[in-house]
C-alpha cells in the first residue's frame, strides 16, 4: 500500500462485512454437503411436501389417493399372510 492514502475506515468495515458474509455462506454450503442424514431425507421431505400440495389444491382426490394405497398395501399385507399358511 505504499504511495496511497490511508483507505477509508467505513471501506474497511464494508469489506470485513463483505468477507464475513461470504465466509458464512460458504461454512454453510460445506456443511449442508457433509450432512449426509438431512441429504438422504431431502427426497423424503419433498414427498411429503407434495402430498400437503397436492392435497391443498384438491383433498377430494388426494384423499382418493391415500385411500388406494392403503388398500393396495393392505392387499399384498393379507396375500404375503396367506403365502406363509
Amino acid at each position: 500500500m505504499s504511495g496511497s492514502p490511508d483507505p477509508d475506515p467505513a471501506a474497511i468495515q464494508a469489506e470485513i462485512e463483505r468477507t464475513r458474509d461470504h465466509l458464512g455462506r460458504t461454512i454453510d454450503a460445506i456443511g449442508y454437503r457433509l450432512d449426509v442424514r438431512n441429504k438422504a431425507r431431502e427426497p423424503l421431505y419433498r414427498a411429503r411436501d407434495t402430498a400437503v400440495e397436492t392435497y391443498r389444491e384438491s383433498p377430494p382426490v388426494a384423499l382418493g389417493a391415500v385411500a388406494v394405497v392403503a388398500a393396495v398395501v393392505g392387499l399384498v399385507i393379507r396375500r404375503r399372510r396367506r403365502r406363509r399358511r
